[in-house]
């Protein structure tokens, strides 16, 4: 595996921590090595002694396993690589194929951990060198672009060098483990998909909810917003894994036709609507978590119209969905950290119980982080002898997967996503099809931003938001779950 990138923060915060992660539980194949890139330079013995320190930080209870620590580190080495310098990867080039012809397998995963507009020009540079062929792969980190036109572009110019089975365009939030209970209370259970549908289902509710702000990241993050950084990606992704049509057979190709369905059934947001339908933010100061914190622009050091904060009400136009409310959401400096899919069913027809208080809809929870979890609330009887009525209350029954698995280790999402890449299973990964028409949908509400004059509207830091995005589905009789 090459990894580009490999001391960036991504690498110190996830990637490293979990490729360790696989180490110790047995799951790299036998010959497995690992080979660390970036523009500076730097020798095997200080790259694993920076491997070392992100996984004694990031993983401390695996790294106290001494011995498979140190087998792992042996497995590391490193090659300084400036993209545009032909001697550089002249280098790269020839250490790559010394260690392809010493291992068993000659199998390469590239995992680009790189700006997006680095993409394309490593990738012609691989296949210059000749590193690319059959048996190798490549990683790419979202976002693809910053709209439709320069997604298709590095996509188009990755796709020049590898073939669209070998490309793995990675979105983290399908490797949580909670995404993997979603597909699974769906299609592995006869209880919920009979009434997984616009007959039963009232509406459907998507939080991505951030209590930092941009931290180091300001100015990529003023580049991006919060509809590049999460909208196009991750809450699509959720978006389209909670109202696919059920896939033939869970294997990549028959999942990823399922989801490009749902992004080319969205109805497209335009300037005659986009204001009902849309709310963009941008924090203030205020404080989160209990602390004074600065606004965004005053983190970013200059005036800016970038969105922190976006709000939609969304429509899946097709039988399964039609008329049933997609609510998204996310935002940095808001209240608590949490990213869930709430579903609330439709209201009993007729209420028996008529002296008690109002029926409250069924509804179901599945969280994704802090904690996985996924909870029922259903109506129960209020314990007492009723002689006034009967009295209902609304009770949860709480799948807690710590509980249900406490003897089983946590693992990351990325450990998950490099064991598929490593197997050449795409099926948790994103095709080139659904990123086209995720941006397709994204820019037609950017274009619709800037036709109606919108421009985000403030909010103080440590609130849930604009207090247009309360109203947002309060107009249609709904309310965010808070």
């Amino acid at each position: 595996m090459v990894l580009f990138g490999a001391s960036g923060d991504l690498a110190e915060r996830m990637l490293l921590p979990s490729l360790f992660g696989l180490h110790h539980d047995g799951l790299l194949p036998a010959s497995f090595q690992l080979l660390g890139s970036a523009r500076s330079a730097m020798s095997n013995e200080a790259f694993r002694s920076q491997v070392e320190s992100s996984i004694r930080k990031r993983a401390p209870e695996l790294a106290q396993n001494a011995s498979k620590l140190q087998s792992f580190l042996q497995l590391v080495s490193y090659c300084k690589a400036q993209i545009d310098s032909d001697s550089d990867m002249q280098g790269l080039a020839q250490r790559i194929k010394e260690l392809r012809q010493a291992s068993v397998h000659s199998d390469v995963l590239y995992h680009l951990s790189t700006a997006p507009k680095f993409y394309g020009p490593i990738c012609t540079r691989l296949h210059a060198h000749g590193l690319v062929d059959a048996h190798t792969r490549v990683m790419l980190e979202k976002p693809i672009g910053s709209n439709a036109k320069s997604a298709q572009a590095i996509n188009s110019e990755v796709a020049q060098a590898f073939s669209e089975d070998n490309i793995y365009r990675v979105d983290h939030y399908l490797g949580k483990e909670g995404v993997q209970n979603l597909l699974a209370l769906r299609f592995g259970n006869a209880l919920f998909e009979p009434v997984w549908n616009a007959r039963y289902i009232e509406q459907v509710q998507i939080t991505v909810a951030e209590t930092v702000g941009v931290e180091g990241r300001a100015e990529y993050y003023d580049e991006s917003g919060a509809m590049r950084d999460m909208v196009q990606n991750h809450l699509l992704q959720l978006l389209c894994l909670t109202a696919m049509e059920p896939p033939t057979r869970f294997e990549p190709s028959a999942v990823r036709d399922e989801k490009i369905k749902v992004l080319r059934s969205l109805r497209a947001i335009n300037a005659r609507d986009v204001a009902q339908n849309t709310v963009a933010g941008q924090y203030t100061a205020g404080a989160a978590e209990g602390v004074a914190v600065p606004g965004y622009v005053q983190e970013l050091g200059r005036e800016s119209s970038t969105e922190t904060f976006v709000a939609l009400r969304a429509h899946i136009d097709n039988w399964r969905w039609s008329g049933v409310p997609f609510y998204l959401r996310t935002g940095k400096r808001l209240p608590r950290r949490a990213t869930e899919i709430y579903i609330q069913f439709r209201a009993v027809p007729y209420s028996i119980f008529q002296t008690s208080a109002p029926i409250q809809p069924n509804a179901l929870l599945i969280q994704l982080q802090p904690e996985e979890r996924i909870a029922l609330t259903l109506m129960n009887k209020t314990p007492g002898l009723d002689r006034g009525g009967v009295k209902l209350t609304q009770v949860a029954l709480d799948l807690d997967w710590r509980d249900a698995f406490q003897s089983t280790r946590r693992k990351v999402a990325y450990e998950r996503l490099y064991l598929d890449a490593i197997e050449g299973n795409g099926t948790l990964f994103v095709r080139r099809d659904e990123v086209d028409a995720a941006w397709a949908w994204v820019d037609g509400i950017f274009d619709a931003w800037r036709e109606a004059g919108m421009q985000p509207k403030a909010y103080p830091a440590g609130s849930w938001g604009p207090n247009a995005a309360v109203a947002l589905p309060e107009r249609h009789e709904h309310s965010w779950r808070e």
